[in-house]
């Protein structure tokens, strides 16, 4: 997979890596092993299609932090806190899918003052959140076409800036 070129808002990726994801409970496995990988500060943007997997990620995520409360779609609330239970980070879970894209609502979130003691996951943040850290995990999910399982999808993971140089991100493919 060919980096993006590098802009202020988008800094060329530092590594990527590309996977098949079968089934709902593999796509949260994965959440729990990318929450090894995580550690405060970290901006974690998920795209994909409605239905994809985002929110069974980010449970799987939330488990792996070991975070207070179960981890639903936030479609409906915009933004939830799960404070952690075992002296990590807090998960912030945001979905930015109803949000105009527009700067001043993003900025209405306080998004930048809960960043650097928690792990900050954007649902549907695309071209919204990435002025927030040139240091981010982009996480894209999507059907895999053709496939006779409805369950299938393709996950790309990407890292983006100085903080994932030296992530191995294939620890959290498995």
């Amino acid at each position: 997979m060919e980096a993006p070129h590098s802009s202020p808002a988008r800094p060329a990726a530092e590594s990527s890596l590309q996977f098949p994801v079968d089934c709902p409970e593999q796509m949260q496995e994965l959440g729990r092993r990318l929450a090894k990988l995580l550690r405060p500060g970290d901006l974690v943007m998920l795209s994909g299609e409605l239905g994809a997997g985002k929110t069974t990620l980010t449970r799987g995520l939330g488990e792996g932090l070991g975070v207070r409360g179960a981890v639903t779609s936030p479609t409906f609330v915009i933004a939830r806190v799960h404070p952690s239970l075992t002296g990590g980070p807090a998960l912030v879970h945001v979905d930015a899918y109803r949000l105009g894209g527009g700067l001043d609502e993003m900025e209405d979130l306080d998004l930048d003052v809960s960043l650097p003691e928690s792990v900050v996951v954007v649902e549907w943040g695309e071209g919204k959140v990435e002025d927030l850290s040139e240091d981010r995990l982009h996480v894209r999910i999507h059907r895999v076409v053709g496939s006779t399982d409805d369950d299938r999808r393709e996950v790309t993971l990407t890292g983006y800036g100085e903080r994932w140089t030296s992530v191995e991100l294939g620890a959290a493919a498995g």
